[in-house]
């Protein structure tokens, strides 16, 4: 059964000077053309795909690992997405650090680089110039 998941925006006003609010589940926010290329205090939609792409890439990961017989204790995922203005989103870097018992590095590593390629939000992000990803096991 397919799953559909929908959010909300609304922006008010000229590119520069409007705002807008963003929302979905029990998340809700305010962003600006500041939050997005300057230094503003709101979120920015480079932010809102940070944070799928980090859940996303999680649960990839967790049910790889499981699938493998070596379920994690926990994975902590970060995501940090550059965007230039005019140019559009030019990198995404994925920093992953998980406490699996019984997993080599080797096997780790193989599994964490699957996990990017399989991730839904990865595959959704292909046109992206650069998805780089930094593993560690945590000992």
């Amino acid at each position: 059964m397919a799953v559909v998941s929908k959010a909300n925006a609304e922006w008010k006003g000229s590119l520069k000077e409007g705002g807008g609010e963003v929302s979905f589940g029990a998340f809700k926010g305010d962003y600006t053309f500041a939050s997005r290329f300057e230094t503003g205090g709101k979120t920015n939609p480079e932010e809102l795909i940070a944070a799928a792409h980090a859940s996303c890439y999680s649960m990839q990961l967790s049910g790889l690992l499981t699938a493998g017989g070596t379920p994690p204790k926990s994975i902590r995922t970060t995501v940090a997405v550059t965007i230039q203005a005019g140019v559009g989103i030019t990198g995404i870097e994925l920093e992953t650090e998980a406490e699996v018992p019984g997993i080599t590095d080797a096997v780790f590593a193989e599994t964490a680089n699957k996990a990017k390629e399989i991730c839904p939000v990865s595959k959704a992000l292909a046109s992206v110039p650069s998805i780089t990803l930094k593993a560690t096991l945590k000992t």
